[in-house]
This record gives structure tokens, C-alpha cells and sequence, in this order.
């Protein structure tokens, strides 16, 4: 029988942050979003406890390049020249040149990006196969039904499973730790778009899925409860940084400032602090500030 595995990386020493998924189907193994190269160790001991090794990979279907889902690919493939990288044609080049992608970065994570997510390596041009959205991939008789789903970011799918019933959804579904009470937004610059990720939503829902796999973390039961409570919170926090903006237009940190204290005390209604404190770290909270004030200020500007 095919199954999915839910391999935790620990990211920098924390349970429950960052998931990648182990397909298999009839002998043969694939990986969703294998993570940072970071946790490149701790992937390949969760495939040595369970008898497998990066030789024993066939594929890596990436939901998306950002580096806490894709920086281990190059790595990966240097240790196994053969393995299949299927990547959506947007997010395809910064995969085979990952200098703008980690300069990128480093505008953002600055000086703490090497420890956040270890060296992102270059993955060469012939093991890439690029992706548009429309296809079906395989692993063995296991079929994957491509869906293009951007809104987190331009560069963004979503694989289906019509056997399992399963949506791999990165993080176009949002952050939900082991399906927990609360349904996080993460929102990072450039590529944030609210109205192109209602499309992404509605793609999603149209694929009655019985489960999704979140990146961060683990499944999500009842997707359609889950993706309504998500669009409504993504939409919310859109409002509270457009308010931040508009209350401080004179400075961005005190609008982040404002941002921060209310989503905090918004998160603190339904999660522990020790909980709040590990979905803020996960989803980069300042983060979020910036791609939805980015956003925010790109669709004002369309509107002149």
C-alpha cells in the first residue's frame, strides 16, 4: 500500500517545525520539501531509522523554493546524481542559480541565515523538470496531480493524491502545528497576493481533498473548516498591518510594532506562550508584517 510519513527535521532544535513528507509506492521513494540543508542530518537519520538512505530516493517534488522547504535539494542531488527535482518553471532557475534567492534571504534573515539554513547548493540544470501546474507526476503507480497555487509565492504548487484523498499544500494552507487550534498566515515578501490566494483556495477546494499536508506541520483534518478559518485569518491580518500603516505612516517599525502586539494577543487566545512563541518562530511573524504591508502598498499603488 502507498504511504506518506511525516519526517520532523527539528529546524534549529524544535520539534514540530518542519516536515517533510516520505512518499512510497510499491519499493519506491520520493520526498516533499525536504527542508534546509540545515537539517540535512537529521533527514537522512530519519531515513537511516526507518532502512533507507539518500540512494534510495527516486524524486523531489518541491512545493516551492523557499530555503525552509527546498535550500537540502542540491545537497541531496550532489549525494545522489540521480534523482528527479520537479519545481514549478517560476521557481526553476533560482534552483539551478540560488544567488538572488539566498540574496534574497539575506535581506531578510540577515547575519543568522547560515545557521537558520546551512549552505544552499546548485542544483544541476538536468535533474530539474519543470512544472506549470495541469500535470500528473508519478512515483511507481502512485499518481500526483499538479495544482499551480500561488499566493504565498509566484513559484508555488500543489500536489494531489486522488487515492489517499491528500492535498499537499506547503504553504498556501497556512501554518497549523499536528492540527492544532490554531491556523497561521505566513506571509514573507516579494510574492504576497490576497486575491491570487483566494484563487489558490478555491483550486484546492475544488479537489475535495480529505486531508492536507502542511510543511508546518504535519496533516490537517477537514479542509474545508480549515481553509475557511485560514482565509478568514489571512484577511484579518491584512487589516490589522493596513491599520498599522495607516496609524504610523510615518514609521514602519512602529506599524510592525503594532502589528506584532495584536496578532500576539490574537494567537494568545488560543495557544499556550511556549505554543505562540513556536508558531512565531516557524512563520517568521515580522515576516508576515512585511510581505502584507508590501502587498498592501503595491495594490494601493495599482489603484491610482
Amino acid at each position: 500500500m502507498p504511504t506518506t510519513t511525516t519526517l520532523d527535521l527539528h529546524w534549529t532544535g524544535r520539534p514540530h517545525s518542519v516536515a517533510a513528507a516520505l512518499l512510497e509506492a510499491g519499493g519506491h521513494h520520493a520526498i516533499i520539501d525536504p527542508g534546509p540543508a540545515s537539517t540535512l542530518e537529521i533527514l537522512r537519520a530519519e531515513l537511516l531509522s526507518r532502512g533507507l538512505s539518500f540512494a534510495d530516493l527516486e524524486a523531489i517534488f518541491l512545493t516551492h523554493i523557499h530555503l525552509d522547504h527546498a535550500g537540502a535539494t542540491g545537497s541531496l542531488v550532489r549525494e545522489n546524481p540521480n534523482l528527479r527535482v520537479y519545481v514549478h518553471q517560476r521557481g526553476a532557475f533560482h534552483m539551478a542559480d540560488p544567488s538572488l534567492l539566498l540574496a534574497s534571504a539575506g535581506r531578510l534573515w540577515g547575519d543568522e541565515l547560515p545557521r537558520l539554513f546551512g549552505e544552499t547548493l546548485p542544483v544541476p540544470e538536468q535533474n530539474i523538470h519543470i512544472l506549470e501546474g495541469g500535470e500528473t507526476v508519478s512515483l511507481a503507480e502512485r499518481k500526483f496531480e499538479v495544482l499551480y497555487t500561488p499566493g504565498h509565492a509566484s513559484h508555488h504548487v500543489t500536489y494531489f493524491d486522488p487515492q489517499e484523498g491528500v492535498a499537499f499544500a506547503g504553504d498556501t494552507a497556512g501554518i497549523r502545528i499536528t492540527n492544532g487550534p490554531y491556523i497561521m498566515p505566513a506571509a514573507p515578501p516579494p510574492d504576497i497576493d490576497l486575491a491570487i490566494w483566494n484563487q489558490s483556495f478555491d483550486a484546492i477546494l475544488n479537489l475535495r481533498p480529505a486531508r492536507l499536508f502542511l510543511t508546518h506541520f504535519g496533516f490537517a483534518e477537514n479542509p474545508s473548516e480549515h481553509i475557511a478559518l485560514f482565509r478568514e485569518r489571512l484577511h484579518f491580518w491584512s487589516d490589522i498591518t493596513e491599520k498599522s500603516l495607516a496609524a504610523q505612516p510615518e514609521s514602519d517599525d512602529a506599524a510592525l510594532q503594532s502589528f506584532l502586539a495584536q496578532t500576539r494577543a490574537e494567537m494568545s487566545k488560543f495557544l499556550s506562550a511556549a505554543d505562540a512563541e513556536q508558531h512565531a518562530f516557524t512563520a517568521g511573524l515580522s515576516l508576515s508584517f512585511l510581505g502584507l504591508a508590501r502587498h498592501i502598498r503595491k495594490r494601493a499603488k495599482s489603484r491610482e
